[in-house]
């Protein structure tokens, strides 16, 4: 079993910058790899990154590159999306899972989900 708890999300204007922070609790955390998501009204949720704990392999998908990064504090258990250049279509609930499989992670095929961070750009 896994918890997981998302912070960090606000109103921005449109060039700023977020950081959220996606924090993992429970016995086995280190087996898990942590992913986000977000989901904007009325749209499909959709996959954003990952990051895997003992691999040290993060990856963004190419919507968000050059723009998104995700990074990990393992003494904390912590996963972060540090979001830069927001723009307005990135307004969303972002939320992270974790999977002990990250193609089934990145599928969104798992259980094991955050409540979700409200991330609102305006323009």
């Amino acid at each position: 079993q896994v918890q997981l708890e998302e912070s960090g999300g606000g109103l921005v204007q449109a060039g700023g910058s977020l950081r959220l922070s996606c924090a993992a609790s429970g016995r086995t955390v280190s087996s898990y790899a942590i992913g986000w998501f977000r989901q904007a009204p009325g749209k499909e949720r959709e996959f954003v990154g990952r990051a895997s704990w003992g691999a040290d392999v993060t990856y963004v998908t190419d919507s968000v590159k050059g723009r998104f990064t995700i990074s990990r504090d393992n003494a904390k258990n912590t996963v972060y999306l540090q979001m830069n250049s927001l723009k307005p279509e990135d307004t969303a609930v972002y939320y992270c899972a974790a999977s002990e499989s990250a193609r089934r992670l990145q599928e969104g095929r798992t259980n094991y989900w955050g409540r979700g961070t409200q991330v609102t750009v305006s323009s």
